[in-house]
């Protein structure tokens, strides 16, 4: 919780000195007489009236109490709040072809894919992070965020049966996926801009060849980090019709190798886990850049339950002075 008027917070010491004036005023004013001895009073109870005596001036300090409280405005804040961060600007280019359902990495290769970017992402936490997915075309799944459980949703949402459904057209168009991620990263004011491309390595679909698309990335900065998924067995297992039947592993790693080598980026061969180390540490040496990141901060007002104890306590102190304290004059 905030306080809008912080200041108004002050208010508190001019309400500790009134209860310190009560207190050394209350002392002078009680009533005395002399009396010889105490003893025929050491019996005496205090009355129930007696007792609520103080009642209404504890009940005006918590109502002032609160009444400064609801002046200071209590928040609970989620709103739009922009921070400077540092870190580097990057694209995860994912290939969702049918291609990628072979099953030589546990449990298919887009599964693997998904795993793989998912602790690339979860390992840059002050990174803007985007998704693209490509299979005879591409488009942005997630543009650039440093929300990175948007990442990760999308990322998880990651299907190849949108392929198979017709909802884009089947094959492994690399240059368009490339073009697309960049096409992301163009404007953007890092000094490190990074593609990290995850496919099957066999390019066989759309307008744009994948040297093409990386020197189009390297005219704007861009660097492309290629990592072919498969093992390297010469077949692969794959779900067809019901049945389970072996194709041809295909990773084209010389294309994947010329995209790096365009943009100063790296090919790495995705066969397990162990193998993304080497990607983290080399993205790791990048320079960094100072980033402006936005998030989301509405403020809600909490006086209520501060406003409503005051009225509480005022009520039941006008109640007790006019009811069982009540003076005659």
């Amino acid at each position: 919780m905030i306080f809008a008027n912080v200041i108004n917070l002050l208010l508190f010491i001019p309400l500790a000195a009134y209860v310190v004036w009560f207190l050394l005023r209350g002392r002078k004013m009680e009533p005395s007489m002399k009396v010889s001895s105490t003893l025929p009073f050491t019996k005496e109870t205090m009355s129930f009236r007696n007792r609520l005596v103080h009642a209404p001036f504890v009940l005006r300090v918590i109502a002032l109490s609160m009444i400064i409280i609801v002046l200071a405005r209590p928040q609970s804040t989620d709103n739009w709040e922009e921070s400077s961060i540092e870190g580097i600007d990057i694209m995860l280019a994912t290939d969702v072809s049918t291609s990628m359902l072979a099953m030589d990495l546990r449990p298919n290769r887009i599964e693997a894919a998904k795993e793989v970017a998912a602790n690339f992402v979860n390992s840059r936490k002050n990174d803007n992070i985007g998704l693209t997915i490509f299979a005879g075309e591409s488009f942005t799944q997630c543009p650039l965020t440093i929300d990175h459980a948007v990442v990760l949703n999308m990322l998880n949402a990651v299907k190849c049966d949108i392929a198979m459904n017709g909802v884009i057209e089947d094959g492994t168009a690399i240059g368009m996926g490339i073009a697309n991620a960049v096409s992301r990263l163009k404007e953007s004011k890092a000094k490190s801009k990074v593609i990290i491309l995850l496919t099957d390595g066999s390019n066989n679909s759309g307008e744009i060849s994948p040297e093409a698309a990386a020197e189009i990335a390297k005219e704007f900065g861009v660097r492309i980090y290629t990592i072919g998924v498969g093992t390297n067995n010469q077949t692969a297992p794959f779900p067809y019709g019901g049945e389970i039947i072996n194709v041809p592993v295909e990773i084209d790693e010389t294309t994947l190798t010329n995209i790096a080598k365009i943009t100063n980026g790296r090919y790495y061969r995705a066969t397990s886990k162990e193998s993304l180390g080497e990607i983290y540490s080399e993205i790791d040496k990048l320079e960094r850049t100072i980033l402006q990141a936005k998030q989301f901060n509405a403020y809600h007002e909490e006086y209520h339950i501060f406003a409503l104890l005051a009225l509480l306590a005022i009520l039941l102190e006008v109640a007790l002075r006019n009811t069982l304290l009540r003076k005659i004059p």
